[in-house]
């Protein structure tokens, strides 16, 4: 197969950055070249120092070339549903969404869903995602297929849920098991897709399919744990009053031994220390959705205070409760949250846990998640003059970390010039782009 060369400006990150002035903690180079062969980084370094013998070259200069975004914890299935006016999770949930995901029970709806899901991804420089299905199998089937399509790494899982939602959503603890079971061995593994086994959250899981739940992730180490805890203050009171034997909400996954360093658990917002202190001990994963959380009213995330108290952290869009699949607006937004605890994250952490540590918090960080040798060709091409005002801004940037915050603040898709998925072009073949 012949080599493809990129050249223009090279950021990937070689850890967590410490401060805003941690260079050791990337690589960057200012006219940098990624070798590409079979869907893989065979090669980085300076571009003058590179062997184009033979190889096809691309020149993305002036643009930055970075790993493709990771979004931890999405819906798929709420895709059509974005910006729906409601006052807060359980008013949303139960007006639009679960109106929304009833419509996966239709012959080809997923399917059609999962195209134009797919095709935002890409227009937002999203190579992989985490994502939570319908209940309906056929929606997880439409998700993996699509993404086999296009060769995309991406994790998923059918939802869980046998009370507390419309019939035509409901499943059983048996019916749940089943389909889950079944659907782990027809795509867990399958080219690069990855199951999530997706209990919804403990208001619309019975005791009985939380045992189920268990079970699964007894007999399937192999696969990921997501789901929801501690966004919303009436959620709380009321998973609590389902769960009385619980020590908190968290102590409800906890007593079905749904915690593990493969756990997923999206907001976290309102943890008590105790339950802050289980997630740092087993290891799970506290997913940050900054629009969502805004947009729903539901509180305000403590990063300073979980990274302290040893809590493995990722961020993502949470699509539809999130308002935007761009994860360059999830990072804004992540700053403003942030900003109002007092807490000031930093461009190049802000980009660290968008690539590198998200992909780290999947237990990926040696697959996806950086541009070096080895890794998989998941890349995409930044250009912080996008727009008018962009390029207006841009104009006075002096430094890498100015040009970040100028990315996470004013850009979105059309901040994203190209994307390469397996090493393939992905964004400029779109339809209609």
């Amino acid at each position: 197969m012949t080599r493809t060369i990129l050249r223009g400006r090279v950021l990937s990150f070689n850890r967590a950055p410490q401060s805003i002035d941690d260079a050791e903690s990337y690589l960057y180079l200012d006219d940098g070249s990624v070798t590409l062969e079979n869907g893989i980084v065979v090669a980085v370094g300076d571009f003058a120092g590179t062997n184009t013998a033979g190889a096809v070259i691309i020149d993305h200069r002036p643009n930055l070339i970075m790993p493709g975004f990771i979004d931890l914890h999405l819906h798929y299935v709420q895709s059509q549903m974005m910006a729906s006016y409601a006052g807060s999770l359980l008013e949303w949930l139960n007006t639009y969404t679960f109106v929304e995901e009833q419509k996966f029970a239709q012959q080809g709806h997923a399917d059609a869903v999962a195209v134009d899901f797919y095709d935002a991804l890409i227009r937002h420089g999203t190579t992989t995602a985490v994502a939570y299905c319908s209940s309906h199998p056929r929606s997880v089937d439409a998700f993996f297929a699509e993404a086999q399509r296009r060769n995309m790494l991406m994790v998923g899982g059918k939802v869980l849920m046998d009370r507390n939602a419309p019939e035509g959503l409901c499943d059983t603890a048996q019916s749940g098991y089943d389909d889950t079971t079944a659907l782990i061995a027809r795509w867990h593994g399958r080219g690069r897709a990855l199951y999530a086994i997706s209990p919804r959250f403990a208001i619309t899981s019975s005791p009985e399919q939380m045992e189920m739940a268990s079970a699964l992730v007894a007999e399937h180490p192999e696969c990921y744990v997501q789901t929801h805890v501690s966004e919303n203050d009436a959620e709380i009171a009321y998973s609590m009053a389902l769960y009385p034997g619980s020590k908190d909400y968290t102590g409800i996954y906890e007593d079905y031994a749904l915690l593990g360093p493969k756990t997923l658990l999206g907001h976290c917002i309102h943890l008590n220390h105790r339950e802050t202190r289980v997630l740092a001990e087993t290891g799970a994963v506290a997913v940050f959705c900054p629009t969502s959380n805004l947009f729903l009213g539901s509180g305000l995330f403590d990063w300073e205070r979980l990274v302290n108290n040893g809590v493995r952290v990722g961020i993502a869009t949470d699509i539809g409760g999130g308002t935007s699949l761009s994860m360059l607006r999830t990072l804004d937004e992540g700053y403003k949250v942030l900003q109002l605890r007092g807490q000031r994250l930093n461009p190049f952490a802000s980009f660290h846990m968008a690539t590198r540590g998200n992909a780290e918090a999947l237990g990926l960080g040696d697959t996806i998640g950086s541009i070096e040798p080895g890794h998989a060709a998941d890349l995409i091409v930044l250009d912080a003059s996008a727009t008018p005002t962009m390029r207006m801004r841009s104009a006075s940037v002096q430094t890498l970390a100015e040009e970040l915050f100028l990315l996470q603040t004013m850009g979105d898709d059309r901040a994203i010039v190209e994307v390469y998925v397996a090493g393939a072009r992905a964004k400029s073949t779109l339809v209609g782009l």
